[in-house]
Order: structure tokens, then C-alpha cells, then sequence
């Protein structure tokens, strides 16, 4: 098959002469610099996208997709609550809850936590932290809202990995209660302190809830916060979590005063903007690596357009319009894009596969709210960076390209 003159010379181009070893080394630059700048890219974009799908799951685990709230600071009678909103199509399950903050200590050790309770049965099927058990079983906690010791019957709690471990206890253990909203006594407001028993562990992974969340039986939460019949809200459980915020609009105009519904995206709003604004800095600011990467390519065929010069006028005299000079470097420019673009697509993907498969990088998790690096490698930005760094390289060709098929063809042939 019969390749375009112009194809050929520019890969022919490609290959320097002898005594001119620069040029070739100064292509060989140029693709590098493409492919370390589309790497880059493409290993952080994958990077913050992992961290953003983590963090996303770490909280759609531990908390539910929406909660049904009251502006009078508890729900009197949610089964009323729970029945007008089952015929609601977009609603998986939902589940009441109490919640409030107390503080928990064993021995000479104490942490202030959020203590939730729920009832174990429904709370599993809406939400997964029940799924996260690594001590106790799910089983005895459905089939008994009670777990006795020996000596004493407790209402059961279950504790973070982290929490435990910064109290020092087990399962089996019993760790002490205490709530500043206590009782009014003949020497003012005394704290309500009770025991509670150790049944189960929870890891999520995400150190904010290991360290700072505590689950319990909601009748025994609601009495030792006296709520009484009533609770703090109602979890809601959507099939679809991105039209979570149609299905808070549709409970807030289903229930009316007093009731109203936040849902994931609003409770969590801060967060994934500001990691949202990041991906996007971030995108940017990388992108200028491949724009200096396009430069050495200018270089790089402005240095060939000058050892050529004989080339293209003889070209130019054996019939060879400027269109096909320009084309002649337009190609050889596009090759090292899409030659550096390929290695730094293919560098992309095994060292994102490498640091999801290994976890070579672990991370603080009191600091960033998971253990390891994660990675998320979307075909979406892979494309679009391929695309972008084609295109960029593409367009740096112009200026060189002109450049030759501008020359006289008379000057260096003049003294031949």
C-alpha cells in the first residue's frame, strides 16, 4: 500500500541525520513531555474521583439517603409519619431513630459521641452500618433488644473500631453513659448517667464515624434521653441517591409544617463542592504540563523546518504546494502527540491499577477521613484528556508548519 508523500517524509523527518542527533533525541523529549503530562493528569483526576466515590460511600453507609426531621425538635408519632409516606415510589425503606450527644467512658478514659438509636431490623435495610459488623452478630440484635450479662440486664451498645480502642474495651464490656441534659436535683442539674453493654464493633473505614458514632437500642436512647414516644427523625432510603433531592421536595409537600426532609447532597453540600472546585483546579493547573509539553514540540519542529531547508525547496521545485509542506509537519507534530499521548494513557492506567490493587499509599485517616489512596479510573476522563492533549499537540503544529511552507525555495538552493 502506497503511504501519502507527506505521511512519509514526516515520519522519515522523524529520523535525524547522522551528524544532527539532537533532533530525534529533542522528539523523543517531546513525547515524554506529553506522555508524563497526560500521566499526571490522568493519575489525579483518578485520584480525587476514587476519593470523592469513597467518601461518598463512607457517609451513604453510615447515614441514610434523606431524614424526614420537625421543626419542634422531635417527631411524635412517626409510625402516622411512616405510613403516609410508603406510597411514595422512589422510597425504599425508612426507619425512626433517636440521636444526641453524651459521653462515653470506661475506667479513666471518656470521649463525647453521638449515640444513635435504632430499631436493628429496619435500620438494616436502611442503611449499611449494621453491615459493617466486625465483632457481634446482626442476628442477636434483631431477635433481642437486650443482651444480658450475668449479673445485670443492659441495654446493648455498639462502638466504632476506633472508639473502642481509644476506651480500651471489648465485647462483653460495660462502658458508662453520661448526657449533660441531665435531671433538676435539690443541688441544680445533676447528669444522667447509665451502663451499657459492649455487643459489637463497627469499622466503616472512615475514621469521623469509628471515633465518633455509637449505635443503640432506640427504646433505651429514647429513654435515656426522655423522648419518650418520640423521635429525633425518620431515615429514608431512596432507589435512585442522585433523585434523593426530588423525593425530599416530594416529602416536604406530602407532610407540611412541621415536618421537613434533607436529604445526602444537601446535608453534605460544603464537601463535595469544595472537592468538586478542587477536581477542577486541579484539571487546569495539570493541564498546563501538557501546554509546556507543546512547546517542545514547536522547538522541536522549528529546529527540523531549519535542517530541512534543502528538503523543502527541492519539494517545493519537484511541485509540492505549501498545503503539502504544512502537512508534512502538521503530521510529524500530530505523531508525537498521539504517541506521547498513548504512553502517557497506558503509564495512567497501570500505575492507577497498581495503587488500587496494592494500597502503596496509606493516608491519615483522622485527616482524611480514609486509610488509603483510592483510585477511580473513569473512560469519561480519559477521553477527554486524550482529546485535549491530541488537540493541543495538533495546534502547536501550525506556526512551524507555516513557517516552512513559507520559505523561498530559491535561498537554499541558490549556492548549490
Amino acid at each position: 500500500m502506497n503511504l501519502p508523500y507527506q505521511l512519509f517524509i514526516a515520519l522519515r523527518y522523524l529520523k535525524s541525520k547522522r551528524k544532527h542527533k539532537g533532533i530525534s533525541f529533542n522528539a523523543i523529549i517531546s513525547i515524554g513531555g506529553v506522555a508524563v503530562g497526560v500521566m499526571a493528569l490522568l493519575v489525579v483526576l483518578s485520584v480525587m474521583s476514587g476519593f470523592h466515590e469513597k467518601l461518598k460511600q463512607k457517609i451513604l453507609g453510615a447515614n441514610a439517603h434523606a431524614v424526614v426531621l420537625s421543626f419542634k425538635g422531635a417527631i411524635e408519632d412517626h409510625n402516622h409519619v411512616i405510613k403516609k409516606l410508603k406510597d411514595e415510589p422512589q422510597i425504599a425503606s425508612m426507619s425512626p431513630f433517636v440521636l444526641g450527644q453524651v459521653m462515653v467512658s470506661s475506667g479513666e478514659r471518656a470521649h463525647g459521641i453521638f449515640m444513635r438509636g435504632i430499631e436493628p431490623a429496619s435500620d438494616l435495610k436502611t442503611t449499611d452500618i449494621l453491615r459493617h459488623l466486625k465483632v457481634g452478630s446482626i442476628e442477636d440484635l434483631i431477635s433481642d433488644s437486650k443482651i444480658q450479662t450475668k449479673e445485670n440486664a443492659y441495654p446493648w451498645i455498639i462502638l466504632g473500631r476506633e472508639l473502642a480502642s481509644t476506651l480500651g474495651v471489648m465485647r462483653g464490656d460495660v462502658v458508662n453513659i453520661l448526657s449533660p441534659m441531665g435531671e433538676i436535683g435539690p443541688l441544680g442539674m445533676l447528669p444522667i448517667i447509665k451502663n451499657f453493654q459492649v455487643v459489637g464493633i463497627f469499622e466503616m473505614g472512615m475514621f469521623e464515624y469509628d471515633m465518633n458514632l455509637a449505635l443503640t437500642d432506640i427504646n433505651a436512647a429514647s429513654d435515656f434521653f426522655g423522648f419518650g414516644n418520640k423521635v429525633t427523625g425518620i431515615q429514608v432510603r431512596v432507589n435512585d441517591i442522585y433523585k434523593a433531592n426530588q423525593v425530599s421536595k416530594a416529602v416536604n409537600e406530602k407532610l407540611g409544617f412541621p415536618y421537613y426532609a434533607r436529604d445526602w447532597m444537601q446535608m453534605n453540600r460544603n464537601l463535595f463542592s469544595a472537592l468538586k472546585l478542587e477536581r477542577f483546579a486541579m484539571f487546569i493547573i495539570l493541564t498546563l504540563i501538557i501546554l509546556v509539553a507543546s512547546f517542545n514540540i514547536i522547538s522541536t519542529l522549528m529546529m527540523n523546518v531549519m535542517e530541512k531547508q534543502k528538503e523543502i525547496a527541492i519539494l517545493k521545485a519537484m511541485g509540492a504546494a505549501n498545503r503539502g509542506i504544512m502537512m508534512v509537519f502538521m503530521l510529524q507534530g500530530l505523531f508525537i502527540g498521539i504517541v506521547g499521548t498513548t504512553l502517557g494513557v497506558i503509564g495512567a492506567y497501570a500505575l492507577g491499577n497498581i495503587i488500587h490493587n496494592y494500597e502503596i499509599i496509606k493516608l491519615p485517616a483522622d485527616i482524611y477521613y480514609i486509610s488509603t489512596l483510592p483510585v477511580n479510573m473513569k473512560l469519561f476522563d480519559f477521553v477527554v484528556v486524550s482529546v485535549s492533549a491530541i488537540t493541543i499537540s495538533f495546534l502547536s503544529t501550525i506556526y512551524p508548519s507555516y513557517y516552512a511552507a513559507r520559505l523561498n525555495p530559491v535561498e537554499p538552493l541558490r549556492y548549490e
